[in-house]
């Protein structure tokens, strides 16, 4: 392959990426679907490609969707049993984000609600709201009529807004003090403080530590604030099992506050926020390290400022 035909496509890596983690909710994943578009450039006949950016993303588009089919076909990503991979601020794989339904489409809150979706809705929903294309070529992009695309993503817009209902974009420094509080409430043992700063209708989802078969799942504001209470309470078999005594820190993850556990330099650990209303409206706790090796990675260029704890 000749040098210009490389530099074209490694021209638009970066958005290929960015869409593939939208569609696959996986960095791993997302990076594999780019390699494996890569190589279908390279063997194309690049001389009877058009419009080379149209091209790559109909590929990059399409492969996903096969991979999104054969996992549920597998039952590998039941709903209510897969998170995301959560994604470190400043990840090229999290833009673009000029706009809200631009940073909405990243967060970690709508790509959970997104395994909803069909594939064909997921997709069209994340070219329209994240990369602005129009319906003919959404069309075009996954083979079916400006009609149905239309369709599409009428349908992925209701579904996430009422999933969501009605949370709007929160300030990050606003959202990052709720957070804050309520990280001191679990660690001094204030339940009734945990339940009050918490919404109504608000979710927790963890997948105890890295550890349990399934997601494990809390829906009641006193159960929330059991969880949280009894999952912050350091122990001896939780630093052994973390390595160590972690330092907590407060990050922007995928757009939303995060407490991040770090022992040694290494992330052990993440709680990401939901913040809707002055509240916690939701709650997703990772521990598995093959769910964190990107955010890990990343971690190693961070400079995250004094932690919030610094030996938990």
């Amino acid at each position: 392959m000749d040098s210009a035909a490389i530099d074209r496509f490694e021209a638009g890596r970066g958005r290929l990426a960015s869409l593939a983690y939208r569609l696959l909710g996986s960095a791993a994943d997302a990076e594999d679907a780019v390699q494996d578009t890569f190589l279908r450039w390279q063997a194309a006949d690049r001389g009877r490609i058009e419009a080379p950016e149209a091209w790559l993303t109909k590929v990059v588009t399409n492969l996903c969707l096969d991979r999104l089919r054969s996992a549920q076909a597998r039952h590998e990503r039941a709903v209510g049993d897969w998170l995301p991979e959560p994604l470190l601020e400043g990840d090229p794989m999290l833009g673009p984000a000029d706009t809200f339904e631009q940073r909405e489409s990243v967060s970690l809150a709508v790509l959970t609600l997104m395994e909803r979706l069909s594939p064909v809705e997921r997709a069209a929903y994340v070219l329209r709201e994240a990369f602005s294309y129009s319906h003919a070529e959404i069309a075009g992009i996954l083979d079916i009529t400006e009609s149905a695309s239309q369709q599409h993503v009428h349908r992925a817009r209701r579904r996430v807004a009422a999933e969501r209902r009605g949370g709007g974009e929160v300030d990050p420094a606003s959202a990052r003090r709720i957070v804050e509080e309520f990280l001191a409430a679990a660690t001094s043992g204030r339940t009734e403080r945990l339940v009050a700063m918490l919404t109504a209708d608000a979710t927790a989802v963890s997948d105890g530590a890295g550890l349990a078969r399934r997601l494990l799942r809390y829906t009641t504001r006193e159960r929330i604030a059991s969880y949280v209470r009894a999952g912050f309470k350091p122990t001896p078999a939780k630093r052994r099992l973390a390595g160590g005594s972690p330092a907590l820190h407060i990050a922007l993850v995928n757009g939303s506050p995060a407490v991040v556990a770090v022992v040694d330099d290494r992330v052990v650990g993440i709680v990401a926020f939901e913040v809707r209303d002055g509240k916690v409206a939701s709650l997703r706790g990772l521990a598995a390290a093959g769910r964190l090796a990107r955010l890990n990675e990343a971690w190693g260029r961070y400079e995250p400022g004094a932690p919030v704890i610094s030996a938990w």
